[in-house]
């Protein structure tokens, strides 16, 4: 312990350095930028500059999970890391009576340990007409259907990588259906961006593995809320769906070893993206889809009365067909008919992996506010065995998955962090320079707490508990076990202070086991909002 505290004030005693030679350029460019956005607006009040430093000093193999992990890809494994952070923003809530409304966001950051060191974070500007909204760029966009705060998160739009930059058309709000009496609501989006880590991507392998150029990402999710906004039961369904094409990947795709091959792009593969549809190279007659596909099946039942709320859902993730549809087509012909349908014949599927969750919100307890738990369970994934139709053998099963993996693209992950739950071991644990989750197969148990114990002192504990069996083509030779434990507090400056509108937050986590080491690490953060107004 006496060594983690002196790595702890060395580490702040480096990161002090780089505090001092960059705040002070980064906040004036963030005012530049904040002053150039409020001589856009027609309101007093409308941009507001947040600027924040934050270092986390560890000891063990790696930065704990929950120091690192649901922090849009803002954070590192590294030990010893910090950043100095600002951005200004102009939200388009400030036209909230108005009929057409605009946004925009700047926010960037210089850090020390992470995997670059200049990142710009979010950059993006919105359109709003009514419902409606156009996003350009890149931002960070919350979690659905789960707490922001105390999830472990969602299995495929989540919230632990850096966000892409592109275009995103939504309804982020649930829109009425007409002549429903108020009883259905709507809301989704669909969105082209592209993954921005082709740098990182080569350095991480050295050329020596597989890695990807020019990336594209298409993601798209609907939701139906069932319930009036009057009534205290709701029940909201979701589907979230995403698929990474185009550009080139350094890959095995004939077993001849690893060469550059051309993925589909273009308005041929954006059209095969939204509609899962054509093949990959080198699939010949087994052609499956074009990219990497996978979603997510939602479920959540709400619960609303004047003194506690409670939410139970259901998260189910999905790589192809198998765990999309269940079932499979299993009668092809025999000899040289081995690819034409003969019999009616199918395999179907278990439905077992899934996240489970409840959320339960005290509103009249300040020191409990909210209570999550959540159960993840991976194992399946449509079963050990994977076989298509040969000359030889008829026989079609689809399983061993692979979640968040892919033989052509580096799977389900941006910039090393797997862009879903975090508990997939993100490729920035793997020390051999190879881009893939090295555990998907795992069940665990996962508890989030938060509350405010005084008058601007919220806190938040979260603690998981994770059994991994690595995956079905590289198994864990005996399962690995982790415990991963999280405190943070965040004090927030009273408006009678003259400290208000700076905030401190200090962080401890730990984990150990086998899974992800022995670690332990603090973290300290301090930040100031401010706004800048202007007169018309």
């Amino acid at each position: 312990m006496q060594q983690f505290v002196a790595k702890s004030f060395l580490s702040l005693s480096k990161f002090h350095y780089l505090c001092t030679q960059t705040t002070e350029i980064m906040i004036r460019k963030t005012i530049v930028a904040a002053a150039m956005l409020a001589a856009c607006s027609t309101a007093t009040g409308q941009v507001e500059v947040r600027t924040e430093a934050q270092v986390t000093a560890a000891s063990g193999d790696h930065n704990p999970l929950w120091l690192n992990a649901n922090k849009y890809g803002l954070s590192s494994l590294d030990k010893t890391n910090g950043y100095v952070r600002a951005g200004a923003f102009r939200s388009k809530d400030n036209d909230s009576a108005k009929t057409w409304r605009w946004g925009a966001g700047l926010d960037v950051a210089v850090a020390g340990g992470f995997t670059s060191t200049a990142v710009v974070q979010q950059a993006y500007g919105e359109v709003q007409w009514k419902k409606g909204l156009l996003t350009l760029g890149s931002k960070e966009q919350p979690m659905e259907l789960k707490n922001q705060e105390l999830s472990s998160g969602p299995q495929t739009l989540g919230i632990n990588a850096r966000p892409l930059p592109g275009v995103r058309l939504s309804l982020p709000d649930y829109w009425t259906v007409p002549y429903t009496k108020g009883w259905l609501g709507l809301k989704g989006h669909i969105s082209y961006g592209m993954m921005t880590d082709d740098r990182w991507q080569e350095d991480f392998t050295q050329g020596l593995s597989k890695h990807t150029k020019h990336t594209k990402v298409h993601t798209k999710a609907g939701y139906l809320r069932i319930g009036k906004d009057a009534k205290p039961v709701s029940v909201e369904l979701g589907l979230e769906m995403a698929c990474q094409f185009g550009g080139s990947s350094y890959a095995d795709y004939t077993t001849h070893g690893l060469e550059w091959v051309d993925n589909e792009d273009g308005i041929k593969g954006m059209l095969r993206a939204l509609i899962p549809s054509g093949g990959d190279a080198g699939e010949g007659i087994y052609e499956n889809t074009s990219g990497n596909n996978l979603g997510s099946y939602l479920l959540r039942v709400n619960f609303n009365y004047d003194k506690w709320y409670l939410g139970v859902y259901a998260d189910h993730f999905f790589e192809d067909h198998s765990q999309m549809f269940f079932i499979d087509f299993d009668g092809y012909g025999q000899g040289e008919e081995f690819n034409e349908w003969e019999d009616n014949r199918w395999f179907v599927y278990d439905l077992k992996d899934m996240l489970i969750g409840a959320e339960l919100k005290l509103k009249k307890q300040h020191w409990l506010n909210s209570v999550v738990l959540e159960y993840v369970y991976t194992k399946y994934q449509s079963g050990p065995v994977y076989h298509d139709r040969t000359t030889s053998e008829p026989t079609h099963i689809g399983g061993r998955d692979g979640y968040y993996n892919h033989y052509i693209f580096t799977g389900w992950q941006h910039w090393g962090q797997a862009m879903g739950n975090p508990l997939y071991m993100s490729p920035l644990y793997n020390d051999d320079g190879s881009i893939e989750v090295k555990d998907n197969r795992f069940w665990a148990w996962h508890l989030g707490v938060s509350g405010n114990l005084l008058n601007g002192l919220h806190y938040r504990v979260l603690a998981t508990y994770q059994k991994g069996y690595g995956s079905y083509y590289l198994p864990f030779p005996d399962p690995r076990h982790n415990v991963s434990i999280m405190g943070e507090a965040t004090y927030r400056f009273p408006s009678s202070s003259r400290l208000h509108g700076w905030h401190i937050k200090g962080a401890l986590g730990l984990d150990k086991g086998k899974l992800l080491g022995d670690n332990i690490g603090v973290q300290v953060t301090i930040g100031k909002r401010f706004e800048l107004r202007t007169e018309r």
